[in-house]
């Protein structure tokens, strides 16, 4: 097995450690953006909103992409009654790593009566890529939060595989302060065995995840079935189910661009049969 050995956690005077914080707070019949900080290289941009009363924020890696060493916090909060959509400007790119671990934490945090949105593209993992990611929800009692996260294996357009490498992506949800469910997918050194197991990836390129995180969780899960079975064939495989009254609908392709079709419809429909929103994705994923 080959396994890279990471630099210390500290980063070092070339490392990049980028950072966002957003909180959005009802106001009149809509929402406001209340707070903004940010630190490069994360920008956040915001364009013509998806939703009339329900701001779009665009989360904008500046660098283009993510070496060894290299940190991402978001943090998110929509206040009681607010509503968001949070989503990212294109697919973030992890580069080869020397050694050092490329980590990436986002923390979503709905209090009663909100919606928060977190819909990112593509995470891109060339080879030799060391990631570690972890979503966390805060989401108290009457709030509503889909979170997804997407991973591509290698840049197969460009004859490339990914044999070796980490990956560690993370998730953790509490409901009312109360952990309900909690999820990693592990793997390091040697990719390929992984990758090609028929009890692991049986050799698809992508991966994806869509979590809905609500009260109605589990009333949900017969909607999540039938929009996911709409778009599933040869090259896109799905299913749904509900742990701890988590709705979680995870995706796997045989190729990155198709999966990328499936997943967004699904997440587009999903929206607005338990949102009342547009059954529409933003502008960026057209991009």
């Amino acid at each position: 097995m080959c396994v890279a050995v990471s630099r210390s956690d500290e980063p070092g005077p070339a490392d990049v450690h980028g950072g966002a914080k957003l909180r959005f707070a009802p106001s009149g019949d809509g929402t406001r953006l209340a707070d903004l900080y940010q630190r490069a290289p994360l920008r956040v941009l915001f364009p013509q909103v998806l939703d009339h009363g329900v701001p779009t924020a665009v989360v904008v890696t500046t660098t283009g992409g993510l070496v060894g060493g290299d940190r991402l916090d978001l943090d998110v909060v929509a206040d009681e009654g607010a509503r968001a959509l949070i989503t990212a400007q294109a697919a973030e790119k992890v580069y080869r790593s020397l050694g050092a671990d490329c980590r990436i934490r986002v923390r979503l945090t709905a209090d009663p009566g909100g919606w928060l949105e977190w819909l990112p593209q593509e995470t891109i993992l060339f080879e030799g890529a060391r990631l570690r990611r972890t979503t966390s929800l805060d989401v108290a009692p009457s709030a509503r939060v889909m979170a997804g996260e997407f991973l591509v294996f290698g840049r197969s357009a460009s004859g490339e595989t990914l044999s070796r490498g980490l990956v560690h992506d993370a998730w953790e949800v509490r409901r009312g302060g109360r952990l309900v469910w909690m999820d990693a997918l592990h793997m390091e050194g040697d990719l390929t065995k992984p990758l090609m197991s028929a009890a692991c990836f049986s050799g698809f390129a992508a991966t994806a995840t869509m979590l809905y995180a609500g009260d109605d969780g589990e009333a949900r899960l017969d909607l999540a079935r039938e929009l996911v079975n709409e778009y599933e064939d040869v090259n896109v495989k799905a299913a749904a189910t509900v742990v701890g009254g988590v709705l979680v609908v995870r995706w796997l392709g045989r190729d990155g661009l198709r999966l990328r079709t499936a997943y967004g419809a699904v997440w587009a429909a999903f929206r607005h049969h338990v949102g009342g929103l547009r059954a529409a994705l933003p502008r960026v994923w057209s991009v």
